[in-house]
């Protein structure tokens, strides 16, 4: 890359985390439901309810991390990371950061950071999961993304980021655990507790 091209790619993250800021600040005023989740996709808004399931699958993938890594852990849920690509604001389901992890000058975590998602399927933004999500997340080469979908009753296990995208993914049915030990997570997600829809 040259210093040209590599000062143009710095002005539009900053135009594009700009407008990502203007979206997110307009959406905190607006009378969002209690209990729906807003976040921003290839600049598109998406809101989506929090149902029991999703929740129970999101706290117990939440709960696994903590186990392994203790309660200080740098892990969140449903909290704004800006990904690559057009207006990118997620707010993944789970995000593990790495354990120096700060936040940048404008007070947001940053993607070269995350070190683990895992996304549980909603009906209306499953296309977002497998899709643009997955694309973002190879290309800021977030090391390991776990899709739980709770419909077909399987983890996607997606490792090892490459150009831009993931390999085939492992797919494993609920009530057999998530072996993560060989990545960055090092954990056994147990999954013989995922309510399925």
């Amino acid at each position: 890359m040259t210093v040209l091209e590599d000062r143009i790619e710095m002005a539009d993250a900053d135009a594009n985390t700009k407008r990502l800021d203007e979206w997110f600040e307009r959406l905190e005023r607006m009378p969002v439901p209690e209990g729906f989740r807003v976040e921003i996709v290839g600049g598109n808004v998406h809101t989506t309810p929090q149902r029991n399931t999703h929740w129970q699958i999101t706290r117990q993938i939440l709960w696994a991390v903590e186990d392994r890594f203790g309660r200080d852990v740098m892990v969140f849920t449903d909290v704004r990371v800006d990904f690559p690509g057009f207006e990118n604001g997620f707010c993944p389901d789970i995000a593990m950061l790495k354990d120096a992890a700060k936040p940048d000058d404008t007070g947001h975590w940053r993607y070269q950071d995350v070190e683990f998602v895992a996304e549980v399927i909603s009906k209306g933004t499953a296309a977002n999961d497998y899709g643009p999500k997955r694309t973002a997340y190879a290309e800021a080469e977030v090391p390991v993304y776990v899709v739980a979908d709770p419909y077909q009753g399987r983890c996607h296990v997606y490792t090892d980021p490459k150009d831009g995208d993931y390999a085939d993914p492992v797919r494993v049915d609920f009530g057999t655990d998530v072996d993560l030990t060989g990545t960055v997570v090092d954990l056994v997600l147990k999954t013989d507790m995922f309510p399925r829809d």
